[in-house]
């Protein structure tokens, strides 16, 4: 798949005209229908007036190509927890809710439960069949202040995932750390739900989880990994349209004196 096409589809094209006359000439034609510049996500020339004109280095940095690809993850990752956030607010919010003095702290949370399943449903995920499910029912059959701290830690957690996830869709560095340490403090939590039963969806959870951390600290240069935020930065902008340009340019200069 091309991403930058794809990108160009949904948004529409990105041109800009700059000052420095050699690197203008290498993003603009002349054609019948007028002046054509080149995108600078997917290169494609378009006819009509540029979006934007100045010195090169102010030009927009589009996402493109790897960069481009790489966003796609991570927003389908911020919207797989923005929808398992929402359904731990809505267990926090259920065990709250029926709780009065005529209902038992037992069936406060078993009513909140059906409530849950069809967002669970999602995920294929199977409330009724969780360990964890399990030891908080038993939890809630202890007291009203044990109700009040696990629906304090439901409404926590999905909290946490939330700001991951408005983290992830914003492509902001904090919310790769955030989904990088969050993510990773719940993976003994998840080995341990195995130890108790195994089934593929909870495999498939854990890996699909160890992959997220690796890839986000290995592709994002996470930690200090692969030369830090500075090496990610430098990455980021070779994938520059006018800046590839700019290389070209130096690179012709160069053969040119050669010869």
């Amino acid at each position: 798949m091309d991403w930058s096409l794809r990108g160009c589809a949904r948004k529409g094209h990105v041109t800009y005209a700059p000052d420095e006359e050699n690197l203008r000439s290498r993003v603009q034609v002349k054609t019948p229908a007028g002046d054509a510049w080149r995108c600078l996500r997917c290169a494609t020339f378009v006819v009509g007036e540029p979006h934007g004109s100045g010195p090169a280095d102010d030009a927009p940095l589009v996402l493109r190509g790897k960069a481009l690809k790489d966003a796609t993850i991570l927003r389908v990752l911020a919207v797989e927890r923005f929808v398992r956030g929402l359904l731990l607010l809505a267990l926090a919010y259920g065990v709250l809710y029926f709780s009065d003095a005529k209902t038992s702290i037992r069936k406060t949370f078993d009513q909140a439960i059906p409530a849950a399943k069809p967002l669970a449903g999602v995920f294929n995920y199977d409330l009724d069949a969780s360990p964890t499910v399990d030891r908080i029912r038993h939890l809630l059959d202890s007291s009203q202040h044990t109700l009040t701290l696990v629906a304090a830690g439901l409404l926590a957690y999905g909290l946490l995932q939330l700001v991951e996830g408005l983290g992830l869709w914003l492509l902001k560095r904090w919310g790769e750390y955030v989904a990088v340490v969050a993510t990773s403090a719940f993976l003994p939590l998840e080995v341990y739900e195995l130890t108790h039963k195994i089934s593929w969806l909870k495999v498939a959870a854990l890996v699909i989880n160890l992959v997220a951390v690796v890839y986000l600290v290995w592709s994002k240069r996470l930690f200090g990994v692969r030369g830090g935020h500075a090496a990610f930065e430098a990455e980021r902008h070779a994938e520059s349209l006018l800046e590839v340009e700019a290389a070209a340019l130096s690179t012709d200069g160069k053969h040119r004196t050669s010869e």
